[in-house]
């Protein structure tokens, strides 16, 4: 794949042409999933063609059939349940799931699909190691129900931002955007999809620049090769993620 060509509002660094990854043992990810692991398989496939920048060294999932728990099977990762109904509170549950995470030591924390609102004290325990991925254009729309609220807002242009998890709900500094146009009679359901796969695009991208030593939480916003990045991330325009993804050749059959 390409380097996607993604913009920005600020000044490029000189290091981001001479940047040389730090040597270092295997970076490790654990994977938070609640669903189907669409995300999750995504960065499984990015591993398995080396492009991801460490190894994924468990999954764990709130929900027992959760269908990702399978596609980390499949892949020979620990895949783990930790069921959110057999803990009296969301501190407790928060507290079980720390000590499970901290077996496996992992570099980087990253939810895919975890459908649970984290508690205070578990997002200080992994301030500036925990990426989340969102379905809209951060800030627009955070929360849930992103594809319905942009369509009846009958915005032309929605789609999709990864970004450092902080205590406020969908709100920790962006890294990386990619768009994609509403067409006319656009559904919910046919947004989705076209959204879901710029999520699989730059999900491993930004996990990548994480792993790497390139990408940063400085405890006010993100940086990339010690460039403050933009409030909204570098952004992929509609365009250039189609040309990434072939869209091109479907769109026009």
């Amino acid at each position: 794949m390409s380097d996607p060509n993604f913009t920005h509002d600020s000044p490029q660094s000189d290091t981001l042409n001479d940047f040389t990854p730090e040597p270092s043992e295997v970076r490790r990810v654990v994977v938070l999933i609640s669903g189907s692991g669409s995300n999750l398989q995504a960065l499984i496939d990015a591993q398995h063609h080396g492009e991801l920048g460490g190894d994924i060294v468990a999954v764990i999932s709130n929900v027992a059939n959760a269908h990702g728990l399978v596609r980390a099977r499949d892949a020979g990762i620990d895949a783990v349940v930790l069921p959110h109904g057999e803990y009296d509170s969301r501190d407790a549950y928060d507290g079980a799931l720390i000590k499970v995470i901290e077996r496996h030591q992992p570099d980087l924390i990253v939810l895919a699909g975890f459908m649970r609102i984290l508690t205070p004290r578990f997002v200080q325990r992994y301030l500036g190691r925990m990426l989340n991925v969102h379905p809209s254009l951060l800030p627009a729309y955070r929360g849930l129900n992103t594809h319905a609220l942009a369509l009846a807002d009958g915005v032309t242009e929605h789609g999709c931002s990864v970004h450092f998890v902080t205590e406020e709900l969908d709100g920790g500094p962006v890294i990386v955007q990619a768009a994609v146009a509403v067409t006319e009679g656009e559904t919910e359901e046919s947004l989705r999809e076209k959204v879901h796969t710029r999520e699989h695009l730059i999900y491993p991208i930004a996990v990548k620049w994480f792993l790497e030593g390139r990408l940063r939480f400085d405890g006010e916003g993100a940086t990339l090769d010690g460039t403050p990045l933009p409030p909204q991330g570098l952004r992929l325009s509609h365009a250039d993620a189609a040309e990434e993804l072939d869209e091109e050749e479907r769109d026009e059959d």
